[in-house]
């Protein structure tokens, strides 16, 4: 490497297997790059780290606003062999949508569908308060497989939240605590077309909608057994 060293031009990074170490070409030689080793390695191990992400998928039916959500969720997680636990995409009367994941995975977990493909870059990117948005060229898909956005099965593409645009829950309009269908009472939801998840419409809780569920444990974590 010092022989060859004039026909190597500068910048240039070169890793010694044999000892694990890094050199850049610099003006007058060789310089050994500790830092960018440790720099590498460190985001080798990130980036390899069980490829952790948390999975965004619906329900395979459309609801009215009398759902056992949380139930449905990990039922049909079940049912299509996931091992992780699933939580309705819903704010509740327990707990506001924004932590419904729980605080340590909120920050740098990718939120994809059901296929690997990214939605969010992560939980809290989706309560910044622009609704939610989201590439609509990216499917969302059900437990089974289809894609909500085209699929019949779903004939009205909205999808219930009962949240503000932050994740907060509106006890207003979130369908008596997703306990009721009557035509009189409403929730909030978010219609597909605008491209976000926490658009800010109210309908009725007789309108049968699409329910998301949001993976939020795995099966190695003891908290999710």
């Amino acid at each position: 490497m010092l022989e060859k060293v004039h026909l190597v031009a500068e910048g240039t990074l070169i890793y010694l297997s044999e000892t694990s170490e890094v050199f850049i070409r610099v003006r007058n030689g060789w310089r050994k790059l500790q830092v960018l080793l440790h720099y590498i390695l460190i985001l080798s191990n990130s980036l390899t780290q069980n490829g952790i992400v948390l999975h965004l998928v619906a329900l395979n039916l459309p609801f009215s606003g009398d759902m056992r959500a949380d139930f449905q969720c990990f039922q049909q997680a079940q049912l299509a062999g996931l091992t992780s636990t699933y939580r309705a995409f819903l704010s509740s009367h327990l707990q506001d949508l924004a932590t419904v994941v729980r605080k340590t995975d909120r920050h740098h977990l990718p939120i994809v569908n059901l296929k690997g493909e990214i939605l969010f870059n992560n939980w809290e990117s989706i309560f910044n308060g622009n609704g939610g948005q989201f590439n609509i060229h990216v499917p969302i898909y059900s437990f089974d497989g289809r894609n909500v956005m085209t699929d019949p099965s779903w004939p009205q593409k909205v999808i219930w939240h009962g949240s503000t645009a932050n994740g907060i829950r509106l006890v207003s309009n979130y369908c008596e605590a997703w306990h009721t269908a009557d035509t009189g009472a409403m929730g909030q939801a978010s219609p597909l077309k605008t491209g976000k998840l926490l658009d800010q419409k109210v309908y009725s809780c007789s309108n049968q909608f699409i329910v998301l569920c949001i993976e939020n444990s795995f099966v190695s974590d003891p908290q999710g057994k």
